[in-house]
């Protein structure tokens, strides 16, 4: 007897280049692809023949409320079809991924999933951002800003208190409060980066200290999606930056004695 299929597709950060080979894989061989608000649509043309459908959300708008969603991937996935549930970065980091392969499993459908590229690491990297690094970060914490009751999680409390990097998505509504919580536990000059619509050609970056972040935020009109890194391992970007003009001076000298 065959059956449907769902395949829970990482799309990466947003640069389409970021994709993995296996996700383009599944795509081509999508009959239906459902794919989310963050994802490139020029991803989509991987899957020409298939049907697509948007069900992400748009500045608080949804386009499907999640219980439709998972209707749409059953209904979909019947008479044998191959649906791709397209999602922006890892689809198990705050993607709903998992919920979506449960539903449909319950449901007799074959579930997969094909790991992204998370935005959580990588955005950080496209700025020369290191989530670690020997001697100024030994870990890192990965934390949604606000719940699914529309509260700061309450892991942003334990966070600030580690010498961790604490990285958060979905936090710019509780910017305020996040830096708050790190100024109280005495961590006014610890760096922070703010990167909105990491790794595309709309990209924004403003940094600064847990003191004045908020002031470079509103100056820049820094919202989401946007990703918030905390921790010394932003001063890392300025040592590159520096690091490569004084090579760039000493190649200067060189070609001027000769």
């Amino acid at each position: 007897m065959h059956k449907g299929r769902l395949t829970v597709v990482g799309a990466g950060p947003g640069d389409v280049d970021l994709i993995t080979l296996k996700g383009i894989k599944a795509l081509q061989k999508a009959d239906v692809v459902l794919y989310d608000a963050l994802v490139d649509t020029k991803l989509l043309d991987y899957a020409p023949d298939a049907e697509k459908i948007f069900v992400g959300k748009r500045k608080g708008c949804y386009a499907y409320q999640q219980e439709q969603i998972n209707e749409l991937i059953i209904n979909r996935a019947r008479s044998n079809k191959h649906v791709v549930r397209l999602k922006g970065g890892d689809p198990f980091v705050f993607g709903r991924g998992a919920e979506e392969m449960e539903f449909a499993a319950k449901h007799g459908l074959e579930v997969n999933v094909v790991p992204g590229i998370s935005s959580s690491v990588s955005v950080p990297a496209s700025q020369d951002i290191p989530v670690t690094k020997r001697g100024a970060s030994e870990s890192f914490w990965v934390i949604t800003g606000t719940t699914k009751d529309h509260k700061l999680s309450k892991d942003v409390a334990l966070a600030a208190k580690s010498n961790a990097t604490v990285v958060i998505l979905m936090g710019m509504s509780k910017l305020s409060e996040i830096m708050q919580l790190f100024k109280s536990e005495g961590k006014s000059n610890i760096p922070v980066a703010i990167i909105q619509n990491g790794t595309t050609d709309k990209e924004k970056m403003g940094i600064g200290t847990v003191a004045s972040i908020e002031y470079k935020a509103r100056e820049q009109q820094l919202s989401n999606p946007a990703i918030i890194v905390i921790g010394e391992v932003v001063n890392h970007r300025q040592k590159i930056v520096n690091i490569k003009k004084e090579y760039q001076q000493k190649e200067e000298v060189l070609l001027e004695k000769e």
